[in-house]
């Protein structure tokens, strides 16, 4: 595969099949860094999984509310294993199955029983409501939950006198160590991370929360704002999370299916769209080629170039630039002065297409 991505550094949050995203994206050339927030922890028979399993069974629910692909598998897999497999698939041959988006249908259709229908934005409460259309007075409702608290819409289904039982399968956790989140964030705000990608919404809420700790939310937030990061969510659900905490206010990329493949594809494409060429220079990420010539950058080398090729053949301000890159603009000129000529001796031969304009400041050209 081309290395389309060389220059350009990723960040990942997931938990689950992280190993597997970091495959995709350093197969295109670019460098991964995991900033795990939240761990996913199977549930046991002492969590009350076994005991809302044996409920399904003897109730022969009416109605089943599928919420993802992990959890379904996850439960059937644990039947399995107490032998009760073949009993719960019995239970539900003739149930109602509801789906709140492809991979928990693609879960229940892999078990050979139908998906009724599926929400079509995928998040609970859409489900929740083709649930209620069609829910009569003392049916039994399962809802398998996902890995956070009961939900309020829960609350909802059972509220026309419904026998509502929920099926926990699994449990989110913070992660124990905040230090990866952390360091993520240290590298967005020195701009080293490109790109961060986000496959719940959870994550988000609890990355945000170990980066709080850190003292780090507000300049990550800025940096975040500023759109100098790609921010992929996996799913309109996990986008309007990420919107509602200013994570994506910079926007958010959102593939047009909800998958792990088509998320690192999205984030791919907006990656290459920021690569830049200005005269012989072709800019990407931290890199910087220049013929045959492949320069790895510094972070503040990256940022001054990034700066300067934003506005090719337009004069840059030491004040500007001091803004821009260093987060200050008060800070003293000498440091413009000193970066400039570090970068323009990396780039060698081509270190002309850095013009000093005495007075005035610096323009790429």
């Amino acid at each position: 595969m081309i290395q389309v991505l060389d220059g350009f550094t990723v960040g990942i949050t997931a938990d689950r099949r992280s190993d597997e995203q970091a495959s995709l994206f350093e197969r295109r050339g670019a460098t991964v860094v995991f900033g795990q927030a939240i761990r996913t922890l199977p549930l046991g028979e002492d969590e009350g999984l076994r005991t809302a399993t044996e409920a399904v069974i003897r109730s022969k629910p009416q109605v089943l509310v599928a919420n993802t692909g992990l959890g379904i598998r996850s439960w059937f897999g644990a039947a399995e294993s107490w032998d009760l497999g073949e009993d719960l698939l019995d239970a539900l041959r003739s149930t109602r199955i509801y789906a709140r988006g492809p991979k928990a249908a693609g879960a229940v259709h892999a078990l050979g029983l139908d998906v009724l229908s599926r929400a079509s934005s995928e998040r609970l409460s859409e489900v929740v409501d083709l649930v209620l259309a069609d829910l009569g007075p003392g049916d039994t409702v399962v809802v398998q939950r996902d890995g956070g608290p009961s939900s309020p819409q829960t609350v909802r289904l059972g509220g026309i006198g419904n026998q509502v039982i929920e099926v926990p399968v699994y449990r989110w956790q913070a992660n124990d160590d905040p230090t990866p989140a952390r360091r993520l964030a240290e590298g967005i705000v020195a701009g080293r991370v490109h790109g961060i990608t986000f496959t719940s919404a959870p994550a988000i809420t609890t990355w945000m929360e170990l980066v709080s700790g850190g003292g780090l939310m507000d300049p990550v937030l800025d940096t975040l704002a500023a759109g100098d990061v790609v921010v992929g969510c996996v799913g309109p659900a996990c986008a309007e999370v990420a919107v509602s905490t200013r994570v994506g206010a910079g926007g958010v990329v959102v593939p047009g299916t909800s998958r792990l493949g088509p998320l690192v594809r999205a984030v791919s494409r907006h990656l290459v769209e920021r690569s830049r060429r200005v005269g012989d220079l072709e800019i990407s990420g931290t890199v910087v080629r220049c013929g045959d010539r492949r320069i790895e950058l510094s972070d503040i080398e990256a940022r001054l170039l990034g700066a300067l090729s934003r506005r090719p053949g337009t004069v840059i301000t030491k004040t500007d630039l001091l803004r821009d890159v260093w987060g200050d603009a008060s800070a003293d000129p000498h440091l413009v002065e000193v970066a400039v000529g570090r970068l323009r001796r990396r780039l060698g031969p081509q270190a002309s297409a850095i013009a000093v304009v005495p007075r005035r400041g610096y323009v790429l050209r």
